[in-house]
């Protein structure tokens, strides 16, 4: 297919060819140029592309039907992906409800939370406080949550801001503290901005366990995880897990939460849940908070295609992939390799700050001085050039601004899950190169070359 002039728009004019097919972790596009999906698209396909027995299980579903909503039938395929889901959740979490992507994810963690706190005659808690920088979705609601001004600041007369917090951006402090220490200084600022903002108005605390698009992969020290679970029990707060990327084994753990053994009280999960294959997320609540909100009526939200039985046939099938190719210790194994792999870069190239992640999700930060960690000058527009010159290249990658959306350059390496040794080192490849690219154009310097 070739059209001059598009009727579709997204978020920017940027041209890119007709995708023709995909499997494994390549991509194809009607010329036939071959692609490495190194993001999984936007961290997403997490089990690869035309898993056979996904499209099995999908096409099996589509022979019975493709919809029933569901105030008029239950379906089994909703029914099994719910027992399945919370069976891989830790202990506790164990009632699903069923979206069809992050954002609604979050929302209804949001809404769910709220109706919650007024069950429990608690309607005085509203305030839902997250972290600077942060990203928890595009509609308005969990746009409210997210700490990146360039999506946010636009909307801000459409929409109530929540609180902020910092971020634990611990690669990036000068100063005297060990790990251990700046996790508690960086987990107690909740305890100072709920007194700030008065208890009885604080409703919960949403975080990312491992930061997404807006800070690159973000780890806090493990001190941080536990004090920000006993800070939310001191003040009767609820702590919600935003895993929509990093659930389902991308970190190396089914979810992120397992790594510290944190049972937060709402987690919402989305992108991997599926892998792709459908539209769906979900949001995994404790039976007790579910319990109290269908005494008291029932649960005020709802979507269209909340449980639609094709969504969660194909979200069911991803779930027994993942158990079946034993793709979380593979995330685990293979992260440590590509983490490995891409530290060493930063002999090579002076101008790579920082190396993070856990697992899978991992990225790299630039920087014009690694003892400081000053950005490069934003006029470089890094965050798209590199990732320009590595799709050239056949090589998908996925970068955003690091500071707050304003300026910083990050890119994330995220494979699908299935990937080898042999993948990581033909990925590696194309990113040397790319990075030789980037550096010949902007004069910056180069080790052994």
């Amino acid at each position: 297919m070739t059209s001059e002039v598009s009727n579709l728009f997204y978020m920017a004019r940027q041209p890119r060819p007709f995708l023709d097919r995909a499997e494994g972790i390549y991509m194809y596009d009607q010329s036939g140029k071959r692609y490495i999906d190194g993001s999984s698209g936007a961290m997403v396909s997490n089990i690869g592309h035309s898993n056979p027995n996904v499209l099995a299980a999908m096409k099996a579903q589509m022979d019975k039907s493709t919809f029933g909503y569901r105030l008029h039938f239950r379906t089994e395929a909703s029914e099994f992906l719910a027992t399945k889901a919370a069976s891989m959740m830790p202990e506790g979490l164990d009632r699903v409800f069923f979206v069809s992507g992050g954002s609604e994810a979050v929302e209804s963690a949001i809404k769910l939370a709220r109706q919650y706190a007024i069950t429990q005659g608690q309607a005085s808690r509203w305030k839902v406080i997250s972290r600077f920088p942060s990203y928890h979705g595009c509609t308005l609601g969990a746009l409210a949550l997210t700490g990146y001004d360039p999506l946010a600041r636009p909307f801000d007369p459409m929409m109530r801001d929540m609180p902020k917090i910092a971020a634990p951006t611990c690669y990036l402090d000068r100063d005297n503290l060990s790990d251990e220490a700046r996790g508690l200084k960086y987990a107690d600022l909740l305890r100072e901005e709920i007194i700030a903002q008065g208890p009885e108005s604080v409703l919960a605390f949403i975080m990312e366990p491992i930061g997404g698009a807006s800070t690159g992969a973000l780890v806090a020290p493990d001190s941080y995880y536990a004090r920000i679970r006993e800070i939310c029990d001191e003040f009767g707060i609820l702590l919600i897990y935003d895993e929509v990327m990093t659930g389902v084994g991308r970190t190396g753990a089914f979810i992120a939460a397992d790594h510290w053994g944190i049972v937060p009280d709402i987690v919402a999960m989305s992108k991997g849940f599926a892998a792709g294959y459908a539209p769906l997320g979900a949001v995994v609540a404790k039976a007790s908070m579910v319990e109290a909100l269908l005494d008291a009526g029932g649960f005020l939200h709802g979507y269209t295609y909340a449980g639609n039985p094709l969504a969660c046939s194909a979200g069911l099938a991803v779930l027994q992939e993942v158990e079946r190719l034993g793709l979380v210790s593979n995330a685990a194994n293979m992260g440590d390799i590509l983490k490995g792999r891409l530290t060493d870069l930063m002999e090579r190239y002076p101008f790579i700050g920082d190396v993070r992640g856990k697992g899978l999700l991992l990225a790299f930060e630039l920087v014009s001085d690694r003892e400081t960690m000053t950005p490069l000058p934003k006029e470089l527009n890094a965050y798209l050039t590199l990732v320009e010159l590595a799709y050239e290249r056949g090589l998908i990658i996925y970068s955003r601004r690091t500071r707050g959306g304003v300026e910083g350059d990050h890119f994330l390496v995220c494979p699908p899950l299935i990937i080898t040794p042999e993948q990581i080192e033909e990925i590696m490849a194309i990113l040397i190169d790319s990075l030789d690219a980037f550096a010949r154009q902007n004069n910056l310097p180069v080790n052994g070359s």
